[in-house]
């Protein structure tokens, strides 16, 4: 039975939340950078994927927004 300060049978699980976190953060960073740099935002904007209720604003922005890639160019 688990406890409330991060044990569970005696082993401590605290050194592994960090990594855990990281590794999260890339998988989720890494995809958005290529993203918004195709489509012609700044790369750095996909570091604010990883906070919340930003995250969910940037994506409307960027998906209601004229991309800077197609400017000049003729979509329909």
């Amino acid at each position: 039975m688990p406890n409330v300060m991060g044990m569970m049978d005696g082993m401590p699980m605290w050194p592994f939340g960090p990594l855990m976190m990281l590794v999260i953060a890339v998988l989720v960073i890494v995809p958005f950078w290529l993203i918004f740099a195709k489509a012609g935002f700044s790369g750095w904007l996909s570091l604010l994927m990883v906070v919340p209720i930003a995250n969910i604003v940037l994506l409307y922005v960027v998906a209601f927004s004229a991309w800077p890639s197609l400017r000049g160019k003729n979509t329909t």
